[in-house]
C-alpha cells in the first residue's frame, strides 16, 4: 500500500477529525442518515417523544380515574385515550426504541462497518414520523381519534369514524418500517460478522434480536391482514367480521391475536438481550449458561405462535382449547424460568457492584418476575374467567412491559449511553432514577391487581365509589412516575449529551465485547477494517 493511500484511509477513518468532510452537515446530515449511529439517535429521540405523547395519555386516564364520577373528559375521549395510549406505546415507544438500540450497537457488537442496507435503514426510520402524524392527526377529523381499544375489535372497529381509517393506515405504515428493519438486522447478523464471530460467540443482545428480527417478518403480515379487511368491512361491502354478511367477530380476535401474543415478545426478547449484556459485567462473570439462554430465547419464539386463544377464553372457546392454550400457557414460563434462573446463577458469587445499569436490571429481574407470574396465572382457565377484562390484566402486562422492556431499556442507556454521547452521567442521578421509577411504578400498579379481583372492568370512565381508594393510590403514583421520567430527561439525558466527566473507551470494568473497543463517543466510522475476535 503506497503512502498516499494510508495518509487517504487515515484522512477518510478520521473524518470527525478533518472538519467533517465525510458526512453532511445540519439537517442533511440527519434527513439522509445512512450512518447506523445516527439512525439508532433517529429511533431513540423518536422513541422518547412518542414515550411522553403516550405518558400524557395515560395522565389524562389516571386522572379521570383518580374519583369516581366524570371529572374531566367525556366517555368517549377517555375510550379514545385508552386506545391511542396503547397504539401509541406499543407501536410508537417501546418497538422503535429497541430498533434504535439494535441500529446503535448490532454492528459495534458484530465488528461490522454499518447495517447492511443502508438506505432501506434511512427508509425504514423516516416511514415511523409520517406514521405517527397520522396516528396523533386523527385526534382531530370528525368523531376524533380511534377507540375500539389498541386491539381495534370488530364490530367496534368497523363502526369508528375515519379516525380508525387513519390508525389503520398508521399501523400498515409502521409494519413496513419493522419489516424492512428486521430485514436489515437479519442480513447484518448473518452476514457482517468479523472473522472468529461464530453465531455461538455472538453477544446474546445480537441472538434476541436475530430471533425477533423473524418473528417481526412472520407476524407483522397477519395484523396487516385483519386490519385490512377491517378496512373492506368498512368501505367495500366486504363483511368478514359481519355476522349479517356471514362473517364471524371472533375471527377478528384469532388473527388478530395470531400477531398479538408473538408481538408481546418481540417486545420482551431484546430486553433479555441487554438484561443479559449489563449482568455479566456488573457481576464480573460470564453469563451462566449462554447456549441453555440461546435455546430458551428460541424456544420462547416458537411457543409464542402456539398460546394466542389464551386472551380469548371468554369467547366460548371449547373445554378441550381451553385446556390446549392454558397448558402451552403454562409451558413458556419453562424457557423463560431458564432465563431468570441463569441470570440469578450469573450473580452468584460474582464481584458484583450497583451502578445504575446494574440496579436497572436487577430491578428488571424482580419486578418481570412478579409480572410473569401474573400472567402465569391468567392462563388458568377458570382464574381467567373470573378476572378477563379487569384491572387484574391491566396490572399485569405492565408488569411486564414497563418494568420488563421499559427498565430494560433504561438499563441499556446508563449501560451504553456513556459510548453513544461520550460523556459519564451522575452517578446519583441514575440512582434516583432508577428508585423514583420503582417505587412510583409499584404504587401505580401494584393496587390495580386488586381492583381486578374486586371486579373493577378496564376501560371504563367511571366506577362505584367502593374503588376509590386504590384508584386515588395509582393516580399519585402515575404523577410521580410521570414526574421520574421529565427527571431522566432533564437532569440524565440532556445534561450527558452536553458534557460532563468523559467516557472511557471501557468504562465499566467487567465489560467484554467489541463495542468497548472502539473509543467513547464511538467515532463516526468504525470497523472499516474488521477487528480481530478473541471468542
Amino acid at each position: 500500500m503506497s503512502a498516499t493511500t494510508i495518509d487517504h484511509a487515515h484522512d477518510h477513518a478520521h473524518g470527525d477529525d478533518h472538519g467533517h468532510d465525510d458526512h453532511p452537515q445540519g439537517w442533511r446530515r440527519w434527513l439522509y442518515a445512512t450512518n447506523h449511529k445516527d439512525i439508532g439517535s433517529l429511533y431513540l429521540w423518536f422513541s422518547f417523544i412518542m414515550f411522553l405523547s403516550g405518558g400524557v395519555m395515560a395522565l389524562v386516564i389516571r386522572a379521570e380515574l383518580f374519583q369516581p364520577g366524570l371529572q374531566l373528559v367525556r366517555p368517549e375521549f377517555f375510550n379514545q385515550m385508552t386506545t391511542m395510549h396503547g397504539l401509541v406505546m406499543v407501536f410508537g415507544a417501546i418497538m422503535p426504541a429497541f430498533v434504535g438500540f439494535a441500529n446503535w450497537m448490532i454492528p459495534l457488537q458484530i465488528g461490522a462497518a454499518d447495517m447492511a442496507f443502508a438506505r432501506m435503514n434511512n427508509f425504514s426510520f423516516w416511514l415511523l414520523p409520517v406514521a405517527a402524524l397520522l396516528l396523533m392527526g386523527s385526534f382531530f377529523v370528525p368523531g376524533g381519534a380511534v377507540a375500539a381499544g389498541w386491539t381495534l375489535y370488530a364490530p367496534l372497529s368497523t363502526q369508528m369514524g375515519p379516525g380508525m381509517d387513519m390508525a389503520i393506515f398508521a399501523i400498515h405504515i409502521m409494519g413496513a418500517s419493522s419489516i424492512m428493519g428486521s430485514i436489515n438486522i437479519i442480513t447484518t447478523i448473518l452476514n457482517m460478522r468479523t472473522p472468529g464471530m461464530t453465531l455461538m460467540k455472538m453477544p446474546m443482545f445480537c441472538w434476541t434480536w436475530l430471533i425477533t428480527a423473524y418473528l417481526l417478518i412472520a407476524v407483522m403480515p397477519v395484523l396487516a391482514g385483519a386490519i385490512t379487511m377491517t378496512l373492506t368491512d368498512r368501505h367495500v361491502g366486504t363483511s368478514f367480521f359481519n355476522a349479517a354478511g356471514g362473517g364471524d367477530p371472533v375471527m377478528y380476535q384469532h388473527i388478530f391475536w395470531f400477531f398479538g401474543h408473538p408481538e408481546v415478545y418481540i417486545m420482551i426478547l431484546p430486553a433479555f438481550g441487554i438484561i443479559s449484556q449489563i449482568i455479566p459485567t456488573f457481576a464480573r462473570k460470564q453469563l451462566f449458561g449462554y447456549s441453555s439462554m440461546v435455546y430458551a430465547t428460541a424456544s420462547i419464539a416458537i411457543l409464542s405462535f402456539m398460546v394466542w386463544a389464551h386472551h380469548m377464553f371468554t369467547s366460548g372457546m371449547p373445554v378441550t382449547g381451553q385446556l390446549f392454550f392454558m397448558y402451552a400457557t403454562m409451558l413458556i414460563a419453562v424457557p423463560t424460568g431458564v432465563k431468570i434462573f441463569n441470570w440469578i446463577a450469573t450473580m452468584w458469587r460474582g464481584s458484583m457492584s450497583f451502578e445504575t445499569p446494574m440496579l436497572f436490571a436487577i430491578g428488571f429481574i424482580f419486578v418481570f418476575t412478579l409480572g410473569g407470574f401474573t400472567g402465569l396465572i391468567l392462563a388458568v382457565t377458570p382464574i381467567d374467567i373470573a378476572v378477563h377484562d379487569t384491572y387484574y390484566v391491566v396490572a399485569h402486562f405492565h408488569y411486564v412491559l414497563v418494568a420488563g422492556s421499559l427498565f430494560a431499556l433504561f438499563a441499556g442507556f446508563y449501560y451504553w449511553g456513556p459510548k453513544w454521547t461520550g460523556y459519564m452521567y451522575k452517578e446519583s442521578r441514575g440512582k434516583f432514577h432508577f428508585w423514583a421509577s420503582l417505587i412510583t411504578f409499584n404504587i401505580t400498579f401494584f393496587p390495580m391487581h386488586f381492583l381486578g379481583l374486586a371486579g373493577m372492568p378496564r376501560r371504563i370512565a367511571d366506577y362505584p365509589a367502593q374503588f376509590t381508594d386504590f384508584n386515588m393510590l395509582a393516580s399519585i403514583g402515575a404523577a410521580g412516575f410521570a414526574a421520574s421520567q421529565l427527571y431522566f430527561l432533564f437532569m440524565v439525558v440532556l445534561p450527558s449529551i452536553r458534557g460532563g466527566e468523559k467516557a472511557l473507551a471501557k468504562p465499566w470494568d467487567g465489560a467484554e465485547g467489541l463495542e468497548w473497543t472502539v473509543p467513547s463517543p464511538a467515532p463516526f466510522h468504525t470497523f472499516e477494517v474488521a477487528p480481530v475476535f478473541k471468542g
